[in-house]
């Protein structure tokens, strides 16, 4: 009995140790390959100082009005793929990635809407970038573009909203998110230990799927992925809702803008809601993407027939068509901009 009692301990030891060893070599490979990236994948841009931090910013083309590409949560400069060198054929492009994300520094401040847009603000002038501004925001980066040309009203001449998130859908689905419990992304800390080991550049098809399309996990590996990027996304879906409160009943006079929404339903099911809660969240997002209408009385709507969320992917030409248009059709700067804001 006791033979046997040891030797059940020797081959414990030796399991806990073979995994120490493959946690551990994880770790250095991990170490050794992030210090290789940053050699190797330089920002296409430059770093411009933001006040307490650099922000990485890229410009592409010449002549006015600048537009400004603003990403989704989670999303860095890259997730517009060509979109910007398309773009550049007819205007200047500015992507560029907020505190935290792929190159940029993070941030010392909260990672609030009002932070977010000044700390552009102070970067474009810096950048000597010139106003105005045609703002497209994608997503999450649809509120902020909405709280920038509220902000700095006579630098923007327009606006172009991409399933840009409503103020008011929080509100609306949190008993929904509440009670069905859905299997969200991993708490900062669990990414960041995922990362540090070397889980995504080991094993990113397993790690990924779902989460980050296919032909952009090598960036999101190589160049986004860091402690940093995880703890700025988490707390700017945190605090999301003071953003939301600072644009709820904006109103931005007869700003151009134009309402770009998905076609294609999207599909929330395989992170744990139901089909029924699927289908109510969908019907909030789309009231939501025409209530947007109002913040303007110079304001279109357009589908995305073949798209869901990531129309920026799905239908990127639609996206620079609907830029290019109101371009040609807007008179810049604005000569009037009648701003009000009322509670719902």
């Amino acid at each position: 009995m006791k033979q046997r009692r040891r030797t059940w301990t020797r081959i414990v030891f030796w399991v806990i140790s073979c995994l120490l060893l493959v946690v551990i070599s994880g770790f250095v490979y991990e170490w050794i390959a992030s210090k290789q990236d940053k050699s190797q994948y330089p920002p296409p841009g430059e770093m411009v100082d933001a006040g307490s931090h650099q922000l990485h910013i890229r410009k592409l083309g010449s002549g006015s009005p600048t537009i400004l590409l603003e990403s989704g949560s989670g999303e860095s400069s890259l997730s517009w793929r060509d979109i910007p060198e398309k773009l550049s054929t007819f205007a200047t492009v500015v992507s560029y990635d907020r505190a935290g994300y792929a190159w940029s520094e993070e941030a010392a401040t909260p990672r609030t809407g009002e932070n977010i847009v000044r700390e552009l603000h102070v970067a474009l002038k810096n950048a000597d970038i010139q106003a105005p501004y045609i703002l497209v925001g994608h997503s999450l980066g649809g509120m902020y573009s909405r709280l920038y040309a509220q902000t700095y009203e006579d630098e923007v001449a327009g606006m172009v909203l991409v399933d840009a998130r409503p103020e008011n859908d929080a509100r609306r689905t949190q008993e929904i998110y509440t009670k069905e419990r859905p299997k969200v992304n991993p708490s900062p800390l669990i990414s960041i230990l995922l990362k540090r080991s070397g889980a995504f550049r080991l094993f990113p098809n397993f790690m990924l799927t779902g989460r980050v399309e296919h032909q952009d996990r090598k960036s999101f590996v190589n160049i986004v992925a860091s402690p940093k990027y995880f703890r700025s996304v988490a707390e700017e879906g945190d605090l999301a809702n003071t953003t939301e409160n600072a644009i709820r009943g904006q109103h931005l006079g007869n700003l151009p803008v134009r309402v770009i929404a998905r076609g294609i339903q999207q599909d929330l099911t395989q992170f744990g809601i139901s089909k029924s809660g699927n289908d109510q969240i969908e019907q909030s997002w789309q009231m939501g993407q025409r209530e947007m209408l109002n913040i303007s009385t110079n304001s279109k709507f357009i589908v995305a027939k073949k798209s869901d969320h990531m129309i920026i992917h799905d239908q990127p030409e639609l996206v620079i068509q609907v830029i290019r248009e109101l371009i040609s059709n807007t008179s810049h700067p604005r000569s009037t901009f009648a701003k009000s804001k009322t509670d719902d």
